[in-house]
This record gives structure tokens, sequence and C-alpha cells, in this order.
């Protein structure tokens, strides 16, 4: 069955920062929902690119030689085994586009940031 997702809607059930939430899958990718508030963990994917959008709010995707500062409307791909971390100095609403399977922080085991996504 094919229906709409309204991310306004599913955001409603979103609270915590830092804890994806998947709305849609595709080819092997997942679509997910996240709040950002404060910094995540530096980490990397070795094997999967990660692409984020900023949906609202502002954030930073922080690279050891650079920082990229996105705003509504505004996406970044993180390539494969680049270290990251995802930063904002308020809440920001972030979709996020990766393979299924993939854990937000990485290489990196963090007992408060691994719990696998669920669906919303």
């Amino acid at each position: 069955m094919i229906r709409k997702v309204n991310l306004a809607e599913k955001f409603s059930h979103i609270q915590e920062p830092w804890r994806p939430r998947i709305i849609a899958a595709l080819n092997g990718q997942e679509v997910k929902l996240v709040r950002l508030s404060g910094q995540f963990v530096w980490h990397k994917h070795p094997e999967e690119d990660e692409l984020f959008l900023c949906l609202s709010g502002r954030f930073r995707v922080e690279l050891r030689d650079d920082v990229i500062e996105l705003e509504p409307g505004e996406l970044v791909v993180v390539p494969r085994n680049t270290e990251h971390r995802t930063a904002a100095d308020e809440e920001a609403e972030v979709l996020v586009f990766e393979p299924a399977g993939t854990r937000n922080t990485g290489n990196v085991m963090h007992p408060a940031f691994t719990a696998p996504p669920e669906w919303l």
C-alpha cells in the first residue's frame, strides 16, 4: 500500500534528541527523522554514505578539518569513512537518508546512542 508521510506529524512523536526514527525505506535505504541538540559523538561509517537534510533549526556537520553549517532546505552528503559529528546549539529537525541497518554511531559503541532505530 502506498501512503504519504507527514513529516510534522512524525516529528510530533519524537521528543528525545539523537534517537532517529525510520519513516520510510526504499532500495535498501532508510529515511529517518532525528532531533539534534548539543553535540553527538565523533564517528565514521566505513561502508556507508549519509545524507543530512535540515528541515528546521540550524545544525552543523563537524569534520576534523572543516565545519559545514546547514539551514532549512540545505543538505550535505558525508562520504563513507569520513570521521564526523553533528552538533546543534539549539534544536534542529533533520532528515537522514542512509543504507538500512546503519548505526548512528558508526564505528563507535556509545551506550546512550546505539539503540537500533524504531519505525514510526
